[in-house]
């Protein structure tokens, strides 16, 4: 049964989806999805095209709006849009450390979240695209993770898309984990920089709570065990355009004076345990590397392989010289699910996935390279979270593929810019720019 209400100038409405758990296996076990339609107001009556949205992550739901916030309100000029909750998150069928016991061991679990990466969302949106648009194709718009989806759907069902639109979400169609983080180490190095130039400050502030971390046993008050690794972890932040001065913030008012001494306020520590735990999204720390396997090789916890590189992020070494402490970006460690009550029930089941060889491929050049799906992408220069080369030569290798590099934004551009970023990419898909 769907449900509808309303919000300042829209009409919502509750779909909810059953798809199969393995498209390989269509007659087997089901899971649930589900996903919000938004219309105008004032459109809520006319036949409208639809936009499918793809949110970034992997292991968000999609943005729960209030109103015509961000780019919505540009996209409900026209479209009617479907915002989905792809498995695993949000209202669909939970993959959590609650709910995973139910399929047995680490084994099972692992299996199970194997078919959680790109190319079962995509099927899952084939599957739901005819009770949704009649089967019309539907524009979709990728932020992220999103346009790694996106990217998949351009290779395995582009008879699915009218249009497609990519924010900051265009992956390497061939590069391993490795080569993701070898580039990425660098980007979280100069964006670390930059900060430490805005906010000279914050040098001594952060080299002061590592020394206490390192130090001293601090433990968050959900239970999770602030290590200096988690600290440094911190550092996600800069990759959104607030994100320096909302680190920044956190920083200047870590500590309070006690009766035995300095210590990390309470203040301090709420905070951090909000941007540090997976309680609400653990499906990104447990499939995050998987999301680029596709090779026959291992994952093989890559970020914290390839950190070992970069001797410049280990905190002990700069405490004991007189640099600036590095913090680093968007990774997924193995103490991540140590540290972590969220997680700690499911680190053997994070480890099967990490030695799992078995991915199969995610895209299809030779398809990419016949596209004819119109299709426009952001690409924002230095972009933290995605490597910029990456994504200039996977715009290339997708034959009609037009790009706007910019560098008035950050990775959350279609946030920040709302909708001018999204008017502005379907200008460019229509060759109206």
């Amino acid at each position: 049964m769907t449900v509808s209400y309303r919000q300042p100038g829209v009409v919502l409405t509750d779909h909810r989806f059953t798809v199969p758990l393995d498209h390989e296996d269509p007659s087997g076990e089901m899971i649930e999805l589900y996903a919000r339609e938004v219309v105008a107001g004032d459109k809520a009556g006319q036949d409208l095209p639809w936009l499918l949205y793809l949110q970034g992550g992997p292991g968000f739901g999609a943005n729960r709006f209030i109103g015509q916030q961000a780019w919505l309100g540009r996209a409900l000029k026209e479209y009617r849009v479907l915002l989905l909750d792809q498995r695993g998150t949000g209202h669909s069928t939970p993959a959590n450390r609650q709910t995973l016991p139910l399929r047995g061991g680490p084994a099972a679990q692992a299996d199970y979240l194997a078919l959680f990466r790109a190319d079962s969302i995509v099927r899952d949106c084939e599957a739901i695209r005819p009770q949704v648009t009649g089967g019309d194709p539907w524009t979709v718009l990728g932020q992220s993770f999103g346009g790694f989806c996106t990217v998949a759907y351009l290779s395995t069902a582009p008879e699915g898309l009218a249009t497609a639109v990519i924010t900051g979400g265009l992956p390497s169609l061939d590069a391993h984990p490795d080569d993701v983080y070898r580039a990425a180490y660098p980007r979280v190095e100069r964006k670390v920089g930059a900060h430490y130039v805005r906010y000279p400050q914050d040098v001594e502030r952060a080299r002061r709570i590592a020394d206490h971390l390192l130090t001293h046993e601090v433990v968050l008050p959900n239970g999770y065990r602030l290590t200096v690794e988690a600290f440094q972890s911190l550092g996600v932040l800069l990759g959104s355009g607030d994100g320096s001065h909302r680190l920044h913030y956190l920083l200047e008012d870590a500590f309070v004076r006690t009766q035995a001494g300095p210590a990390l306020s309470d203040a301090f520590l709420e905070q951090v345990q909000g941007l540090l735990s997976y309680a609400g999204h653990p499906l990104y720390a447990l499939v995050h590397e998987s999301i680029y396997g596709q090779d026959g090789r291992a994952t093989a916890w890559s970020a914290e392989r390839v950190r070992a590189e970069f001797p410049q992020f280990d905190a002990a070494k700069t405490l004991a010289g007189d640099g600036p402490l590095l913090f680093t970006g968007e990774s997924v460690h193995p103490w991540t699910f140590d540290c972590d009550p969220a997680l700690r029930p499911l680190r053997e089941t994070a480890e099967l996935l990490a030695a799992r060889t078995d991915w199969t491929p995610l895209y299809d050049p030779a398809r990419l390279a016949a596209n004819e799906v119109p299709v426009a992408a952001a690409v924002y220069h230095d972009d933290m979270y995605v490597d910029t080369d990456h994504c200039l030569r996977t715009a290339r290798a997708i034959r009609g593929l037009r790009t706007w590099v910019t560098d008035e934004f950050e990775h959350d551009g279609v946030r920040a810019g709302g909708p001018r970023v999204l008017d502005r990419l379907l200008a460019l898909a229509r060759d109206e720019a």
